[in-house]
């Protein structure tokens, strides 16, 4: 139970990572370096944060208690 209750944690921090990347690559300052960097780190976190929770909660079975 506690596996699959952090593959949710990382799946919700993987989502708004990805929110926060398109929100980041949406206002786009093109003069400045530093948001091509943001929406990329933002973005790849926001991927592997994603997947590593659906993985978990996929890969997890549920146990009955006794």
């Amino acid at each position: 139970m506690e596996k699959r209750l952090f593959g949710v944690i990382l799946t919700i921090l993987g989502i708004a990572g990805l929110i926060l990347a398109a929100y980041n690559f949406v206002q786009g300052n093109t003069g400045t370096n530093h948001s091509v960097k943001s929406v990329a780190v933002y973005g790849i976190l926001g991927l592997l944060f994603f997947f590593a929770g659906v993985g978990l909660i996929r890969g997890t079975r549920d146990v009955p208690n006794s």
